[in-house]
């Protein structure tokens, strides 16, 4: 399967790990020359509002400026940098990577550092020259929160000493080798994995962990390893394949060094993200210690299981059965079982239904010594036992395996449908008006577009007609969010499911530019090459049945997006028409069936209705789409 190429942060704990106390904090004078820069949603630099730092901060402000100490700066002049906003998701930011160190020069697009973002790694660029006093959030920092502060510029060099020490030396950040909570952070991690390992007995090291590499993901699976334990790794090797719920992408690396162990093997599924999957060391001397030191914990791990599953045994032997359910009653004495012989799982020895079906179903059953009233109806529970046993034996099946993109489309599609109040508007339209313009098209100018070409171009006309339509509901907010373009999303069948890449302005496009463009991401999403903004986003999805025999059908609504319309086949019937001699006469037309279903959170009756009916102006006078 051909793979598209994605490079994403990897998501790693060193072994000498970056800690920092905790401190109190302190309330600063507010000056003209003390202020914060952030980043909005748009990606741009600028001051943040300083009510958070004067004077006395209420509760809510201080927890979230908790372990950060400020000093009076009303002796020189200096600008704190907070932690951007690079997203409109993002809470909160890891640092990857300081491009500057202090003591630098900055100049005005200068690269500060490099931020690891819950969408990707991005650099954050300086708007102002000047000199790089103190780094208050080290390298290798995580989940630094939104605004708090993370360094402190000067404009002059000199005052690059009048930093008071205590706002670095205080911290009490340095590099420390993994011990106390550090080493238990890191031994969580990998208690996820099939073996637990012990962080401190290992040398430095770098854990590699499942990354996030799609906004929606939660899990992955690992499709192929291409590197193998004890491999030599370069900055920008292809480590693994990772089915994500969206594609298959190449998790490269971003250190060189060495593959010392893989934590979680090739095809394993539903890999949580963050979850560790591999270590990584820098010489080559290292990687015998990481797989003795993880064999050990991996024999005495089983060792101990074992054990456990002894004891267990044991007492599930021990266990009083007694008591026993009615339904396990009826189960006993259809099948002439002996309760002694089972084992209880229920509350205070109870026997259950499962306890007995378990039996029944393991094979080892152990028969109740007949009585002579029962030897009567011995024949009878035979008969009813191999007839059970022939139906049992007619149910065969086969587990067909979902991939990770059906198993997030079915959750997905049930969210909505749970969550999601859908209005569905239906209505017919006439498609020779259509049909001739495609025909004229192929003849005139040899432009060859499909049926779905052209209504891609009506829907996208009707949205930008009808703005209310091309929207979305906000459920933090509370409130309709209009969309700034026109983004239609295409239902693409192929064979790990449906994909839905998008026309981005289709509005603004032509029929035959809106044609190459869904033959090129179509022919991409089938050979599973599509790219994250080639299918993330979207303000209006379109599913299209009309090549199979389906008049009309209701699709469901894809969220964040509020509308889904759901095409079905043309057919010929036959309808009055009044000619050009005024006279109504039977005539053959081809109609075809559109259904919208739409948010009615985002959509009443009212916009409804007017988005159906400059659908149907569209399609009756549909040559006015090429002006």
């Amino acid at each position: 399967m051909a793979l598209s190429r994605l490079r994403y942060p990897l998501n790693f704990s060193r072994s000498l790990r970056l800690l920092s106390s905790t401190y109190s904090t302190r309330s600063i004078s507010r000056t003209s020359n003390s202020r914060i820069l952030s980043v909005g949603g748009d990606g741009n630099l600028r001051p943040a509002s300083l009510s958070r730092l004067a004077g006395i901060c209420d509760s809510s402000l201080k927890s979230k400026w908790i372990d950060v100490r400020y000093f009076s700066s009303a002796d020189f002049s200096h600008e704190v940098l907070g932690m951007p906003a690079l997203s409109p998701t993002m809470t909160q930011g890891n640092i990857a990577k300081w491009r500057k160190k202090e003591g630098d020069k900055i100049e005005v697009g200068d690269v500060l550092c490099e931020i690891e973002t819950d969408k990707a790694t991005l650099e954050f660029e300086s708007l102002e020259e000047g000199f790089l006093a103190k780094i208050l959030v080290p390298e290798g920092s995580k989940d630094v929160p939104v605004g708090q502060p993370i360094a402190i510029t000067v404009e002059d060099q000199n005052d690059i000493q009048n930093v008071p020490a205590s706002v670095g030396g205080e911290t009490g950040v340095e590099e420390k080798k993994p011990t106390g909570q550090d080493t238990k952070d890191e031994e969580t991690k990998l208690e996820s994995t099939s073996t637990k390992i012990n962080a401190s007995e290992l040398p430095p090291h770098i854990l590699l962990e499942m990354p996030a590499l799609s906004p929606t993901m939660d899990q992955g699976n690992i499709v192929k390893w291409r590197k193998q334990e004890g491999d030599k790794i370069e900055v920008g090797d292809i480590l693994c394949e990772i089915e994500t719920d969206k594609a298959t992408l190449e998790f490269e690396t971003l250190e060189e060094g060495y593959l010392a162990k893989i934590l979680v093997p090739e095809g394993s599924k539903e890999v949580a993200v963050g979850q560790a999957i591999a270590i990584t060391v820098e010489d080559a001397n290292d990687i015998d210690a990481v797989k003795n030191s993880i064999s050990s914990s991996s024999t005495t791990q089983q060792e101990k299981a074992t054990q456990g599953e002894t004891k267990s045994e044991v007492k599930a032997q021990k266990s009083n059965t007694r008591r026993i359910s009615p339904a396990a009653k009826l189960l006993i004495a259809e099948y002439g079982l002996d309760a002694s012989t089972l084992n209880a799982s229920g509350p205070l020895g109870t026997l259950l239904k499962g306890d007995v079906l378990s039996a029944i179903k393991s094979g080892k059953l152990s028969p109740k010594p007949a009585s002579s009233k029962e030897k009567a109806s011995h024949q009878q529970v035979t008969a009813s036992q191999e007839s059970k046993s022939d139906l049992k034996q007619s149910a065969v099946y086969e587990d067909f395996p979902n991939s990770q993109i059906r198993k997030v489309i079915a959750k997905r599609l049930l969210e909505s449908k749970q969550n999601t109040p859908h209005l569905y508007l239906s209505s017919d339209v006439i498609l020779d008006p259509l049909l001739s313009l495609r025909k004229d098209l192929k003849e005139q100018y040899d432009i060859k577009v499909s049926v779905n070409d052209i209504i891609i171009k009506v829907v996208a006309s009707a949205l930008r007609n009808v703005p209310e339509a091309n929207a979305y509901w906000n459920d933090e907010k509370g409130e309709v969010i209009l969309s700034d373009s026109v983004d239609i999303s295409i239902a693409v069948a192929t064979e790990k499911g449906l994909m839905t890449p998008i026309i981005r302005n289709a509005d603004h496009k032509t029929i035959s530019a809106i044609s190459s463009e869904v033959k090129e991401l179509a022919a991409k999403a089938r050979a599973g090459k599509l790219t994250p903004h080639e299918f993330q986003g979207g303000t209006f999805s379109i599913s299209n049945l009309g090549m199979f025999p389906v008049d009309k059908f209701c699709a469901i609504i894809n969220p964040p997006q509020a509308c889904i319309l759901a095409v079905g086949r043309g057919n010929k019937v036959v309808e009055p028409v009044i000619g050009s001699d005024g006279v109504e006469k039977p005539s053959v037309v081809n109609k075809m069936n559109l259904t919208l279903s739409a948010d009615h959170r985002v959509f009443d009756g009212k916009v409804g209705g007017t988005f159906i009916s400059a659908l149907q102006s569209n399609f009756s006078d549909i040559r006015r789409l090429l002006l």
